[in-house]
């Protein structure tokens, strides 16, 4: 909280379109949109929500104390009470948290990434670039939110506004200089990170996700422009910079639209930033990389093209951000891998048992391109679908699974409200298009090609990993870093990882 109260009118000055019945000169001690949040004399912000909406807990935040009250709707406020009528809630909600808590985001380097996939993996680098060049780092994202060896629960990739400016706050009280930010789609749709100064956006890659929320590509992608078309040039701080991957067509297309500065990268001929060799190995990669800062060698555990994906585009914002061509080398070999992103377990002669968060049809594609450079003997995968999200892309998980593997484990992932067995179902079809066979347990067990249903997620991981040989790998994919499983509305203590040991522990010593 700041150390000196602000009046409501310091903290609209600058929000278009809003119209006040009240005092405009009342003492702002807090903003909440949560009613439970109230303080006695502050600012509660009604927000319409897809599970429920703000307005039915305005008598809640008015007995709490509430003095202002912010909402899109026509309302007679009670007596001593402000009402602040606005055409935009959550943009609102942004302006009032930014300059309630004095906009922490001007006085660090905040960086957005976001895309469908490798936004975790790129802040991850970006964190060991800087803090490698001495920089004291903060980063939000889905593993967690972290300042050094302090870490937070991270319920949400990108958390809501004033949660966001309150968190930059604190980390701008422990002295942290940059911050490294996963902007997801939802929360630019949701102007989570309006009125944010950001010093460079990151896109990394647009492939099908989400659309239970989007519906349609286009929309998604509109959503994730909204941070190189609006928020680099928002006029809270002088215009960031775009570092755009020119592999993928909507970088593409986003870097003929962007009229601020920008960065390209990629294997693509035009990337200022392209490797022009490389080299992957079982445990790594290697690479020379061309930039206008002169040639980069690296060398990293990371595994895989899709990582020198992240690579190029974390190499790119840290030249973009004044790093030098040493540092950004240093910074990247320093890192030793990322939770729950392609992370290997079981000892190296032993079959490679793999966890990754990959849970997008693209994301299993290109980890399983990685694998097929690495030369396994055969590719198990272990895959499953979310519960309650976008049903068109379970049949192209298993298609990707398919591809990829000579054994497709179907199981369970984070059923929600939905029977796991209509989920794999749908799965399955695309499998059956493949026109891929169902095995039985014992068919597997000879070596046979094809698909099998394990609908427990612990049985379907340990057989996969009872399954593998010497030469073999096994990819436990979709929920990577996660230690948690959501059946029906609850979540249960789950965790691939602790899974895989115990596995590799029963069956291979």
């Amino acid at each position: 909280m700041p150390d000196d109260t602000q009046t409501l009118t310091e903290l609209l000055a600058g929000l278009e379109g809003c119209r006040l019945a009240g005092d405009d000169q009342v003492a702002v001690p807090g903003v909440a949109y949560h009613s439970r949040d109230v303080v006695p004399g502050g600012v509660f912000v009604a927000l319409k929500g897809a599970a429920t909406d703000g307005h039915l807990f305005l008598d809640a935040a008015l007995s709490r104390g509430a003095r202002v009250i912010v909402t899109e709707q026509e309302l007679a406020p009670p007596p001593g009470v402000t009402l602040v009528r606005v055409p935009d809630a959550r943009l609102a909600l942004a302006h009032l948290s930014a300059a309630f808590h004095r906009h922490p985001s001007r006085e660090l380097v905040l960086v957005g990434i976001t895309g469908t996939n490798g936004k975790t993996t790129t802040t991850y680098l970006l964190e060991s670039i800087l803090e490698a060049a001495g920089h004291r780092t903060g980063v939000v994202g889905t593993v967690n939110y972290r300042v050094g060896s302090r870490t937070w629960p991270a319920p949400v990739t990108t958390p809501e506004s004033l949660d966001l400016q309150r968190l930059l706050r604190e980390m701008r009280s422990h002295d942290v200089s940059h911050v490294f930010l996963e902007v997801s789609s939802h929360a630019l749709d949701l102007r989570r990170v309006d009125c944010a100064a950001f010093a460079a956006g990151v896109f990394t890659n647009l492939s099908q996700d989400h659309l239970d929320y989007h519906r349609e590509m286009d929309d998604y992608f509109a959503a994730k422009s909204r941070l190189f078309l609006e928020l680099l040039a928002n006029g809270c701080a002088p215009g960031g910079i775009a570092v755009l991957n020119l592999d993928d067509p909507r970088g593409e297309e986003l870097h003929r639209r962007v009229s601020g500065p920008t960065l390209t990268y990629g294997v693509h001929p035009a990337s200022q930033v392209r490797p022009l060799k490389k080299r992957y190995r079982p445990h790594g990669l290697e690479a020379r990389l061309t930039t206008p800062a002169g040639e980069i060698e690296i060398s990293s555990r990371l595994v895989g093209p899709f990582n020198l994906s992240n690579i190029l585009a974390a190499a790119a914002t840290a030249l973009a951000l004044g790093l030098s061509p040493e540092e950004v080398s240093r910074g990247i070999a320093a890192l030793q891998g990322v939770p729950g992103r392609l992370e290997r377990f079981g000892p190296r002669e032993g079959p490679a048992v793999l966890v990754d968060y990959a849970h997008t049809p693209a994301a299993v594609a290109q980890v399983l391109k990685a694998l097929e450079a690495l030369d396994f003997s055969r590719v198990i995968t272990v895959i499953g679908c979310g519960g309650d999200r976008d049903r068109s892309k379970r049949p192209l998980m298993g298609q990707a699974a398919a591809a990829g593997s000579h054994l497709v484990v179907v199981t369970s992932d984070n059923p929600r409200t939905e029977d796991p067995l209509d989920i794999i179902r749908e799965i399955e079809a695309g499998l059956k298009a493949m026109n891929v066979s169902r095995l039985t347990e014992a068919g597997a067990r000879q070596g046979n090609a094809g698909y099998l249903v394990v609908p427990e997620r612990r049985e379907a991981i340990r057989l996969a990993v009872e399954l593998a040989r010497p030469g073999d790998a096994v990819l436990v994919a979709g929920k990577g870093h996660e230690n948690y499983q959501i059946r029906g509305t609850e979540r249960f203590h789950f965790d691939d990882r602790e899974e895989v040991r115990e596995a590799l522990k029963e069956y291979h010593g």
